[in-house]
Formats: structure tokens, sequence, C-alpha cells
């Protein structure tokens, strides 16, 4: 069995969700199955208390699930068009992966949440696919031949899977959300049993 590596940050578990979907489309694929792990929390000098992690949710990310996996989803939360730092952080603690080459030539795609509805979904995306270009691994997006990409009304792009989860961080994913997400993970796989 191959796995797919879906590695996520949550504050209000609609990155969480968007996950659990793509992990769905991995899984899709025959032969394939998604690890979902999460990167640790940060605290700042804003706020210097240690955060704390949830109770339930998929286990912290590990230097062997990214030599291990078939290939890489990685999500966060959207910050003023930015990945969210807590996932920066961990990407420039990879120095080591990036000099032995561990993500070269893999399948990567993106997926982020955003409360507002213009809060940069995309620009959030194309942030992350930099350090995985650096890595070298193969940016997989979401092409218009997805049909929920002409219908969808609040996340979706051909970049990566997204969602807009309202004002209040409350809005559910809609049917084109998860359909997107899905497909998402499902490329990823396909394109690792392709390479």
């Amino acid at each position: 069995m191959r796995e797919i590596l879906v590695l996520t940050h949550s504050i209000h578990g609609n990155t969480l969700a968007l996950a659990r979907e793509i992990s769905r489309g991995v899984e899709r694929v025959g032969g394939f199955a998604a690890r979902l792990r999460r990167v640790a929390p940060l605290t700042s000098a804003i706020d210097p208390d240690p955060a704390e992690l949830p109770k339930d949710g998929p286990a912290l990310v590990e230097r062997a699930d990214l030599a291990e996996c078939a290939g890489l989803i990685l999500g966060s939360p959207t910050r003023f068009g930015n990945m969210a730092a807590a996932v920066k952080y961990f990407l420039e603690s990879t120095v080591t992966e990036w000099f032995s080459g561990t993500l070269a030539g893999k399948p990567a795609g993106v997926f982020t949440s955003t409360s507002s509805l213009h809060g940069g979904q995309e620009a959030t995306l194309l942030s992350m696919m930099i350090p995985l270009l650096h890595h070298g691994m193969l940016i997989v997006g979401l092409p218009y031949t997805e049909r929920a990409l002409l219908h969808t009304t609040a996340g979706g792009t051909p970049y990566g899977a997204s969602h807009w989860s309202g004002p209040g961080s409350d809005r559910a994913l809609d049917e084109n959300e998860i359909w997107l997400a899905r497909a998402l993970g499902g490329r990823v796989a396909e394109t690792s049993v392709k390479l």
C-alpha cells in the first residue's frame, strides 16, 4: 500500500475538514492510503503561552512521514493571503530533506480555507507551492475538466482545493468544495502511479 501524506494546520477545523475529504479522494485510488498528519502549533511574542494540541485529530508529522510518502498534499488556513506561520515554520525545518532530495520527483498538491470569500485563497495556495517546487516536487492542480470548478460559488480553484468558511468560520464544506477536495486527493495519487 502506497501512502500520500496529507499534511495540515487547522485552527477552527475547516482546513482539517478539507484534509479529510482529500484523504477520501486519495483512498478511492486502488493501492493507496492517506496518511493524515498535522504540523505543530506555534506560539508568539504576542501570545507567549504554549499552544496546546487538540485532544483529537491527526498525529504530528515526523521526518519519516516525508521520506515514506509517495506524494504530499499540504494545507493551511489563509493568513493575510499567505500560509499560516506554523506551516511555514515546518517547511523551513526541512533543509535536510531538501539537501537529500527526499521529496524530489514526488507529486504534490495544496489546499486552504479562508473566512472571507476574497481573503487570498489563491495567493495562499501559490505561497505553499514555492517551497514544494524548491524541494523538486511536481505540482498537481485541478483542471477545468473538474466541472465543479465552473459551478462553485465559494471554494475551489485550479491551483488546489479551497473552502470559504464564512465570517464566523462555521460554514460547512459544500458539495462543490467536497467534490474538488476529493478530486485533488485522487489526482495526486493517480499522478504518483503514473510517475
